[in-house]
């Protein structure tokens, strides 16, 4: 009889912890005892690793901060302005580090220390994963991640020593990230990019917006691009939170659950209070002729649990939820309205 080991999470302090020892690697006063000390401390305990994973996570959108070690940010945390004593010769102490300011620059500083031991090596070529309407697949990538395809889905993946590099050119797609601190992992999707270490995350691309659901770990979601002049907005997204992403910007981070981003790996469709038009783009990669909302109706909310066995069986029980007709005249298009009397 085996026994489960609970996984070990990191708390605030070794957060913090983790955090300090960022900025000191990135200092040039790094001595010898100071890489010892950081061994012993990422040795102790997996949660120390998880929590310098975590904040290493930090680097992916901190842009010109990247380039700039912490004592030139922050002169006042520069080591070298505490008096040296012979205990500070003996090692160093990031209960004081944190204290004289390192634990603010570690997190606007990016961390090259882990990226930088891989060194840059030449373009791979770049493979190609679709899936017809109707077809979903497994398919497991040269770093053992694992991408779920649903239906009508194309992937590009192009992996390098640097940066493990994918693309979702339609559809939707669940990712199993394999968790590796030197390359990150990242996903161009529509007007969002999204970036991690590794994670567990779920990217449904829209004609109009693109969606991210977080089902485990941290994601950090950012514009494509933004106003002249102006930096992209990011923001980091957290186990059961999603966002939708659109040519004007991020929307407001809201609450999911991996049975309402996952459903359809079930062969079912989950709505909780979802808009008529939202739940239509996604009946829509299931049907041989999409359906649109009138606009007066595109914002009623619909619940409940929907099989895709029969798409537009689907979509006339979800008519029927919400007192609405099907206009069928137009052979391209299926158009819900409300009933009339």
């Amino acid at each position: 009889m085996s026994t489960a080991v609970a996984q070990e999470v990191p708390n605030e302090d070794q957060l913090d912890q983790a955090c300090a020892w960022i900025a000191r690697l990135r200092s040039d006063a790094l001595s010898a005892a100071d890489r010892r000390n950081f061994a012993n401390w990422m040795n102790a305990s997996p949660a120390h690793r998880d929590a310098f994973d975590q904040m290493a996570e930090l680097w992916g959108d901190l842009g010109a901060l990247a380039h700039m070690p912490a004592d030139e940010l922050f002169p006042e945390s520069r080591p070298g302005r505490q008096p040296t004593t012979a205990a500070n010769d003996a090692g160093w102490n990031p209960a004081q580090w944190l204290m004289g300011g390192g634990l603010v620059a570690a997190c606007l500083v990016v961390t090259l220390w882990i990226g930088n031991q891989w060194l840059a090596g030449e373009q791979s070529v770049a493979q190609l994963y679709a899936t017809n309407v109707g077809e979903t697949r497994t398919i497991t990538l040269s770093d053992g991640s694992r991408v779920q395809l649903n239906t009508d889905t194309e992937l590009q993946v192009r992996y390098s020593r640097e940066e493990r590099r994918t693309e979702l050119l339609r559809g939707e797609a669940y990712f199993d990230v394999a968790r590796q601190t030197a390359r990150p992992f990242t996903v161009a999707a529509g007007k969002a990019n999204i970036r991690v270490l590794g994670t567990k995350f779920n990217i449904e691309r829209n004609p109009d917006n693109t969606r991210v659901s977080v089902t485990g770990g941290t994601v950090a979601v950012s514009e494509t691009e933004s106003g002249s002049g102006l930096r992209p907005e990011s923001v980091k997204l957290a186990k059961n939170q999603k966002i939708s992403v659109s040519g004007i910007g991020l929307g407001e981070v809201s609450t999911t659950s991996a049975e309402e981003a996952l459903d359809w790996t079930r062969g079912v469709l989950v709505f909780e209070q979802t808009p008529l038009a939202e739940a239509l783009e996604e009946l829509n990669r299931y049907l041989q002729v999409p359906a649109a909302a009138e606009t007066s109706v595109r914002n009623r909310k619909l619940s409940g649990t929907f099989e895709l066995s029969d798409p537009d069986n689907t979509l006339k029980a979800i008519a029927a939820a919400l007192d609405l007709e099907q206009d069928r005249s137009d052979p391209d298009l299926t158009l819900l309205s409300p009933r009339r009397n």
